[in-house]
C-alpha cells in the first residue's frame, strides 16, 4: 500500500510539473476608490475649438463629468482661466495636443497634466516622430496618449509596437473623420489595441470626444461633446492621482454603458452592468489575438479564467448602440 501511494503520489506530482500551474489574474488593487468620469481630449477657440474655454469646461461640469482636459492643438490652455469653475465636483487637468507630423501624414500626442506647453518634435522616421512626441510630453512631466491613428491612415501597431514609455492609446474618438473602425484592409482601432495587446505590450484604451463644436448644430458630421469618455478610479479627484490611474489601466471607456463595478479575482472577472431604459447588453470576453473567448448576455457577466491567454479584456455592447471597453487585465 505503501508502495502504491508513494507512486500515486509520484505520478500526480509529475502531471502538476507537467500541466504547470493554472493561469491567475493579476488583481489590480482598488480598495476605497470612487468612479470619476472625465475627457481627455477637447479644444477651445484657442487652437480650432468653436468655444472659449469657458464655454468648453462649464458645458463638461453641467453634464456630469468631474475632470476636464483641455487639448487644444501646441497651445497650453491654462486651467486657471475656469479656476472659478474648480470645486470638489469638478477639476480641470493642463494639456495639450502636440501635433506633428512627417511625411504629410499627423503625429497628435495628448499631454496630460504637463507642467509646461511642449513644442512639437519631427524626426527622420514617422516611428521617431511618435517616440520623440511621446518623449516631450514625458519630459514636460506628463502623461501621453497617442490619437486617432488611423485619422487620414496615418499609422498603425507597427509602428505603434516600436514606441516606448506610452501606455495610453485612443481606441475611440468621437470627430467624424478618424475611421475608428478602419476599412478597406486596414485594422480598426481595436484589432491595433489586440494587436499590441498580444505582442505583449501593455497599453490602455481611452475614448475621448475631440470635441470643437460646442455651438449649433448637433449631428453626426460635427465634432460635438459628449461621444466618448473614461471612467477612471481613484481615491480623490487629483489631477496627479487621476492620470497616474489611468496608466495603471484603472478605468474603463465608454460611449454610453455604464458600469457599476469591475471586479477581478485570481481566476474570475466580473462586470456589473448599469441598466438604463429597456436596453439588452452583451459581454464580450477577448484574449489573444482579438479571440472572444466567451460571451454573455447575463449581468453581471462573469468569466472563468480556465485557459491560457496573456490578457482577457472586456467589451460590453448595448442595444441602443453604445459601449464599454473594460481595461485588458493581464494574467501570469
Amino acid at each position: 500500500m505503501k508502495t502504491q501511494a508513494k507512486l500515486l503520489f509520484g505520478g500526480l506530482a509529475l502531471l502538476v510539473l507537467a500541466c504547470g500551474k493554472p493561469p491567475t489574474f493579476e488583481v489590480p488593487e482598488t480598495a476605497g476608490m470612487r468612479w470619476f468620469k472625465g475627457n481627455t481630449h477637447a479644444h477651445t477657440n484657442n487652437s480650432d475649438g468653436d468655444s472659449p474655454p469657458e464655454y468648453v469646461a462649464r458645458w463638461y461640469k453641467e453634464h456630469g463629468y468631474h475632470f476636464l482636459v483641455m487639448s487644444d492643438h501646441n497651445v497650453l490652455t491654462n486651467p486657471q482661466i475656469v479656476a472659478h469653475l474648480v470645486d470638489s465636483s469638478f477639476i480641470v487637468i493642463p494639456g495639450e495636443e502636440v501635433s506633428s507630423g512627417f511625411n504629410k501624414k499627423p503625429v497628435h500626442v495628448n499631454g496630460l497634466n504637463i507642467s509646461h506647453r511642449v513644442e512639437p518634435r519631427v524626426d527622420s522616421s514617422m516611428v521617431a516622430t511618435i517616440q520623440a512626441n511621446v518623449d516631450a510630453v514625458r519630459e514636460a512631466d506628463g502623461v501621453p496618449h497617442i490619437n486617432h491613428p488611423n485619422f487620414l491612415w496615418a499609422f498603425s501597431h507597427r509602428e505603434l509596437l516600436q514606441i516606448r514609455n506610452d501606455r495610453l492609446l485612443e481606441i475611440y474618438n468621437g470627430h467624424p473623420l478618424v475611421n475608428n473602425w478602419g476599412g478597406g484592409g486596414w485594422p480598426s482601432m481595436e484589432q491595433v489595441w489586440d494587436h499590441l495587446l498580444t505582442a505583449g505590450k501593455r497599453i490602455y484604451g481611452i475614448a475621448v470626444d475631440d470635441a470643437h463644436d460646442f455651438q449649433g448644430e448637433f449631428s453626426p458630421r460635427a465634432s460635438n461633446p459628449g461621444r466618448g469618455w473614461v471612467m477612471v478610479r481613484a481615491h480623490r479627484l487629483d489631477p496627479l492621482e487621476i492620470v497616474q490611474h489611468l496608466e495603471k489601466g484603472l478605468f474603463y471607456a465608454s460611449t454610453g454603458v455604464v458600469l457599476e463595478d469591475v471586479i477581478v479575482t485570481p481566476q474570475r472577472m466580473e462586470i456589473r452592468i448599469h441598466p438604463q431604459w429597456d436596453f439588452k447588453y452583451r459581454t464580450q470576453f477577448i484574449g489573444d489575438g482579438g479571440q472572444i473567448l466567451s460571451e454573455s448576455v447575463d449581468n453581471p457577466a462573469v468569466f472563468e479564467l480556465t485557459q491560457k491567454t496573456s490578457y482577457v479584456r472586456a467589451k460590453v455592447m448595448s442595444s441602443g448602440g453604445f459601449v464599454a471597453w473594460v481595461q485588458p487585465v493581464f494574467t501570469r
